[in-house]
């Protein structure tokens, strides 16, 4: 998963496991926003865009299952639910209750890792594994890029933003909205860091296959 920067949200309460797991997935490649309540949690989860969320059941102030019945309401983003309870009866909540998969503590970080590669595999529901723009080929299963059949070497950040706007053909995309699906909260928005992606982009694959729209945004033309 090093390539993949899908943005997630981790709620959970326990202040060492929450900042272990972001750091652990961060590593993995992903974006992270974190939050240590189900308040906080809940209005992240409902105003912003995410892969997945990794829900704790036991939450202050709003707990899990809540949680999950309000974004359930309105989203099919995919929901980890975390526990220290095993009991049929638990998981037969979560999952009635519209839990995508249920992980009980303690677990194996490997295990999260697949668990949720997995969710997001399924809630994907790409078009097409693979895209292509004249002789440039976007394998959105590999996460590959290739330019006349040799390969490319994109970080993370720069595959998520070529992907992004490669599935979004023809129409411009604001420099907010690319923003906010590439990076999490800790980023600046203010920065030029977005640019310095894109021209990064443009020199690696040698095509003026991203263009800008002054004041709007970039959009690949079709």
């Amino acid at each position: 998963m090093k390539n993949v920067p899908m943005r997630l949200l981790v709620i959970e309460d326990e202040v060492r496991l929450l900042r272990n797991l972001a750091k652990a997935l961060r590593e993995e490649g992903y974006a992270v926003d974190t939050s240590a309540d189900g308040e906080e949690g809940l209005y992240k989860a409902q105003n912003n865009a995410y892969d997945a969320v990794v829900l704790d059941v036991m939450l202050p102030k709003l707990d899990g299952w809540q949680i999950l019945e309000r974004l359930r309401k309105t989203q099919t983003t995919p929901i980890l639910m975390l526990t220290a309870r095993d009991t049929p009866a638990d998981r037969v909540r979560g999952l009635d209750g519209g839990a995508d998969d249920y992980l009980v503590k303690p677990f194996d970080l490997s295990e999260l890792f697949a668990r949720l590669r997995a969710l997001i595999r399924r809630a994907a529901a790409r078009p097409a594994p693979k895209i292509v723009l004249g002789d440039v080929a976007i394998d959105t299963r590999a996460r590959s890029v290739a330019v006349g059949g040799q390969a490319v070497a994109l970080t993370a950040t720069e595959y998520a933003i070529l992907e992004y706007l490669a599935l979004q053909q023809g129409k411009v995309v604001s420099r907010t909205e690319l923003f906010d699906h590439v990076f999490d909260e800790r980023a600046d928005s203010l920065s030029n860091l977005l640019d310095v992606h894109v021209y990064n982009i443009r020199r690696k694959l040698a095509r003026p296959l991203i263009a800008t729209r002054r004041g709007h945004g970039y959009c690949i033309e079709n």
